[in-house]
Order: C-alpha cells, then structure tokens, then sequence
C-alpha cells in the first residue's frame, strides 16, 4: 500500500512544530557564531555612523541648547537731577537671588546659610527654596558684593539674576513730584511715570552655558547689550526745595492741619524752584505710606482760592479803565445780589476805602462792587486768560485743571455765582495755578507755562534743553506794575499782613481764606489758608505761594501761611544772591 512504512497521519488540526536547528558539528557552531557577531558590529557601526556623522552635528547643538540659557541685561535707569546737577533719583546696578528649587538638595541648611546675608528668617527663606520650580525668588536688589559673598558659599540650586535698584538719595525730598517704580523698574506714579519712555532705556540679552546653575566660564557668551535710559534735569532747586518741605511741614503740624502746599517759581521764566506738600513720604518704601501721603497735593488738588483771587479782579478791572486805585469807594455793611446778602470777613460800618484799600482790608463788598463796573462777561475772560480752570501745560503727573462755572449752563450758574467769583470762591484751583497767577503779576501781566523740565540728557551725554514756554498776554504791562504796588499795601501797616515784611526788600502779597468743598457731598467742611507773594516788588524774582488746608484752630491765611511765606522767601532771596530793593514803595491812598 501507498502508506505502508510511513507514520500514521495525526486526527485532527495540523499544528506547526518550532524548528529546531541542530548544530552537532561544532564548526557549523562556530561559523553561526561569527555570523552572528559581525551583524552585531555591523549594527553597532551603523548607528555610530549615525550618531556621530549623520546626526552629530545636530545632537551636538541640542545638548550644548540644552544648556544654554538666555537672560535679560536691564538697562540702567536714568538720573532725575536738580536744576544744579544734584542726583535727587538714581539706580545702581543690584542682583536679585533667585533658586532652581529642584537642585537644592537641603533647603533648611541652604536657608540657614542664606539667612545670615540676606538678613531675613530662615523660615520665610526655606519656605521660597522648597517645591519642584525651576525659578524663583529668594530676595530682590540687593548689592552686588553682597551676591558675591552668597556665590563663595557655592549653594546648590541658588542663582541670581542681574537688576538695577532705585534710590532716592535725599529721601522724601520732592517725593510727591518724583513718584517712584515698581520691582519691574517701571515708573509708577509722579515724574517716574511721566518721563518713564525717556528714562527706561532699552533692556539687552545675554546667552551663556550653564551646568547645574553654574556658568562654564570657556562656554559660549554672546547678547545683545543694554541700552542704558537718559536723564532729566528739573527746574527744582533742591536747597530751596528742603527749606520750603521744613518750614511747611512744622506749621502744618503746629496747627494740626489736614496739609498743605509749597510752591516757589522764578516768574521771569516760570520755571518752579519748589513744590512742597506735606504730608510727604519716602520715595524708598511707598509700600509703607498711604495713597494720600504720596499725593502731590500741589497739583492734584483743587480748592476755592478765597482772596488770593482778587487779584484777578483787581486786574481786570484797572486793565478795563474802569477803576483806578485811588477810585474812592463806598463799602456798605452788607450787599445784597441774587437774593443774598454779602459780607466782609468782620463786620464793619459803612467804609470809605480806595480800591487799592479794597484790597489791602481783602473786603468781599468792594470787590463784589468793582467787578460790577466790568461786568460778567468781561470779568470771566480775564479769568480764563489768567488760566483758571485749565491745565496749565506743566506735564506735572496728575495735574488737574481747577473749575470756572459755566454761565450757559443752569446747574452751575446761578444769580448769586458772579458776586461770589469777585471774591475767590465759586471757582476752584490748585496751588500751582494760583503761583503761575501771581507770577503773571510778577512778569508784567505775560503768562508763561510752568517749567518743571529744564532738559534731557540722552544716553550718549548729549544734552537738549526744554522747549521755551509758550506765552499769553493778559493784562498790560502798566497794570501789572500798579497790581504789584497795590499788593505792596497788603503788607504794610494798613494791609492784612504786615508780617510778611522782609528787611531790605519791598514784598507785595495777598492773604486768602476761603470755606473748602466738602470731598464727600455738598457743602463746605474747613478752610484753606493762603498767602502768596513776590520779591522785590518793583522788579519780582521769586514767587512764593503757601495754603494751609483745614487748619485745627485759627485759619487766616496772614497767620497760618504768612510765616512759611516769609521764610521761605527770605532764603530763597539770599540763595540766589537776589539785591535788596533799592526804591521806596510808592504809598497810595487806603481810605478817604
């Protein structure tokens, strides 16, 4: 038969058997073998020639990426200078700490270590080394030779980072109109921010080779370097700016007021020598002072002017021909406008003054009576020429433009509102204003834009002056002069203030108190108290302007406000080496 010497086929499914090679001949063994082998290092070589010659290159530049770390040079902010080149802002160049988290191996020793430089509790610093982030901060600005000594210990996993620390060397000097920056370097508030562009700069690039946070010192280091910000140099005089901050600061808290502002301007040129406010702060910890202490009041805030705004009446009413100084004037008791009856500050008779003793007594009536001779709409042109509810161009941070009620509008005019403007409330200014109005006074009736910005100086050292002022005539050169001898008589023995008398110089002045607006809600809550004046009269080359708001106890602006005046002026006359007056004041008649 067919399958006869064969196996007997298997039932079922027929199942493939691994097989089995037999190598019995010991040289077929070792022939497998070296097959074997040299596929081995055949595949090895491949890919060697692979790695090394195909993607070598490639391989390379990611790994020598992979330690390669880029980081931004800042740029070193500008200075802030006073108008003689004294640094009153400035950054120096500062190191912040930072930790690569997983690197660190003890974080409570690190800290402990850390602890002993950076001076604050080891809790707080282990608390920002522990965790798994690969950045983050451990104390900001400090010095770089204090990072020095912290890198000689050769911490694990502790960096730094390069940085610039402001400073503000002189302290709360003119920190309201300085402002200060943030951690970032940016400008925040003041002339910080407004001049932030100029002064930032642009920040650079550096790359380098780091290997568990330390650099390779042959590795590769290239960037993009820093371009360093310009500098500002402001018109503010800094001896002049401390002696008006001492002097307001002790009369605000002899008389337990609210606060109050300085401001000196040199009138031939409107540039402002001075802006005190008080309260102040420290431009180096604003984090621990309120946002009212960093206010620069002299600029943001606004208040009725009382009777430092007669001259502006006065002004306008000589410029107009209507009155003359020596005018004789009737003062009633009382007069009645709108349905109201006005008054003077202390009750009298009937009087019989000069215009000119209108203003040395400061009386309401008579003024109420003068600019009635001009009437309202000429009375409101002068005011808008003397700048009154306008900015006035300074680019001071924040400033705001003071109010002029609209006589087209019924919600802000009404019978009674042009009577109360001849007498400085109804209106609301700010200190600054009220300098540049006397100021106007003081440049024979031309108003200048007020100067903080003396010039700039680029990154190169090239040095560009501000822009001229612009100008506006406002009252005659002729009335302004008969302005200034008619202030001259508020300071005599017949005005209201004869205490801001200077040895040597004619002064000519104006006292001022007026109700202040309540800032929550209508009404009035407080006074301000003023005085501004100029010197030497008949040639002025300081203005000095001072109002003390909401004053505990008496608030005449002749006591409150007269002395800062009169120190500050006399200091500030001496400082430029100013020449004592060499003319007697014309005296014109008060009363008849």
């Amino acid at each position: 038969m067919a399958n006869q010497g064969l196996p007997p086929q298997a039932s079922g499914p027929v199942v493939n058997a691994p097989i089995v090679v037999r190598l019995d001949n010991p040289r077929k063994r070792i022939r497998t073998f070296t097959i074997l082998l040299m596929v081995f290092i055949l595949l090895c070589v491949v890919q060697l020639v692979n790695l090394q010659i195909i993607r070598g290159p490639e391989l390379a530049a990611q790994a020598a990426n992979s330690r390669l770390q880029t980081y931004v040079v800042p740029a070193l902010r500008g200075q802030i200078t006073d108008i003689n080149g004294n640094p009153i802002a400035m950054s120096i160049k500062a190191r912040d700490v930072t930790v690569d988290q997983t690197l660190v191996g003890d974080p409570h020793k690190t800290a402990v270590i850390l602890a002993r430089y950076l001076k604050m509790p080891v809790k707080k610093i282990q608390k920002r080394l522990t965790g798994k982030l690969r950045f983050n901060y451990v104390a900001r600005n400090i010095t770089p030779e204090l990072w020095d000594k912290i890198a000689a210990e050769q911490l694990k996993g502790i960096l730094s980072k390069s940085t610039s620390s402001r400073i503000y060397p002189e302290g709360d000097l003119a920190a309201s109109l300085l402002g200060f920056t943030g951690f970032d370097g940016r400008g925040l508030v003041g002339l910080e921010q407004k001049y932030d562009d100029l002064l930032s700069g642009t920040d650079g690039k550096q790359t380098v080779e780091m290997v568990n946070g330390t650099q390779i010192p042959t590795g590769p280091n290239s960037g993009i370097d820093a371009i360093d910000g310009g500098s500002i140099k402001l018109t503010i005089d800094d001896s002049i700016q401390a002696v008006a901050e001492r002097a307001l600061a002790r009369q605000v808290v002899a008389q337990h007021a609210v606060g109050g502002d300085v401001v000196v301007m040199d009138p031939k040129t409107f540039q402002i020598l001075a802006m005190a406010t008080y309260p102040t702060y420290n431009p180096n910890h604003p984090e621990k002072y309120s946002a009212d202490q960093q206010r620069n009041s002299a600029v943001q805030d606004s208040f009725e002017p009382g009777s430092t705004s007669k001259v502006m009446t006065m002004s306008a009413v000589i410029e107009e021909g209507a009155l003359k100084p020596t005018s004789k004037m009737v003062i009633p008791p009382t007069i009645r406008k709108g349905g109201t009856n006005f008054h003077d500050h202390e009750p009298h008779g009937t009087l019989h003054l000069t215009l000119n003793g209108v203003l040395a007594q400061s009386s309401n009536i008579g003024s109420i009576i003068a600019s009635n001779k001009i009437g309202q709409d000429k009375f409101l042109g002068y005011l808008r020429k003397f700048g009154v509810g306008q900015l006035t161009g300074s680019n001071i941070y924040g400033e705001a433009s003071g109010s002029l009620p609209n006589p087209k509008n019924e919600n802000e005019w009404s019978d009674t509102t042009f009577p109360t403007l001849a007498f400085g409330q109804g209106l609301s200014v700010t200190a600054l204003q009220v300098a540049s109005i006397y100021s106007t006074i003081a440049n024979n009736g031309v108003r200048l834009t007020p100067q903080i910005l003396a010039g700039t100086t680029n990154n190169v050292g090239v040095y560009t002056p501000a822009d001229p002022p612009a100008a506006t005539r406002v009252v005659s050169a002729k009335t302004a002069r008969i302005i200034r001898e008619m202030l001259e008589s508020v300071v005599s023995a017949d005005g209201t203030a004869p205490a801001a008398q200077i040895p040597g110089y004619r002064v000519a002045g104006k006292t001022g108190t007026a109700n202040r607006s309540r800032v929550n809600g209508p009404g009035y809550s407080g006074y301000t108290a003023s005085f501004v004046g100029m010197a030497p009269a008949e040639n002025p080359a300081l203005v000095v302007a001072v109002m003390i708001h909401t004053p505990g106890g008496l608030h005449f602006g002749s006591l409150l406000s007269g002395p800062v005046f009169r120190e500050v002026m006399m200091y500030s006359l001496a400082h430029r080496k100013v020449p004592p007056s060499s003319q007697k004041r014309p005296k014109i008649a008060v009363k008849w």
